[in-house]
């Protein structure tokens, strides 16, 4: 079983020990890779560069892998493409968060705009601006 101890001191504080059960070491290495030469977990972490505390060696950090540069595509439940503009209709009742109110299947919304998150959805049903996930709608 291993467990690490650490102490904290405050400005003009008592100093805090806390402990941490097994498992925790692994954390702080999991993001961290091993070191190629030696295969040890125990790397420092520099701007453009990995080191191992272990042997020395140096090593170039792979390049983050870049997000998908193009706009993001929104679709309905059957996988038609959503745009903005567009209206949407409800294919089964959905219970609204705040009380008793239903939304009921075959709802026809006003035009939709498309915003980031997962209710991918901003409209007007039935006279209330609600948000809306793409699963639940089909295009109108």
């Amino acid at each position: 079983m291993t467990v690490l101890n650490h102490r904290v001191q405050h400005w003009n504080g008592p100093s805090v020990s806390l402990s941490f059960g097994v498992g925790y070491d692994y954390l702080f290495f999991m993001s961290k890779p091993a070191c190629p030469m030696c295969e040890m977990n125990e790397v420092l972490d520099h701007p453009e560069k990995w080191e191992c505390v272990t042997c020395g060696h140096e090593w170039e950090r792979t390049p983050e892998p870049e997000a998908a540069a193009g706009p993001r595509v929104v679709k309905d439940a059957h996988g038609n493409v959503l745009a903005d503009g567009d209206c949407v209709v409800l294919i089964k009742d959905l219970k609204l968060g705040g009380g008793n109110q239903v939304l009921k299947g075959g709802t026809k919304s006003k035009p939709i705009r498309l915003v980031d998150g997962d209710h991918e959805i901003d409209c007007k049903m039935d006279g209330m601006a609600i948000a809306l996930k793409a699963c639940f709608v089909k295009k109108a």
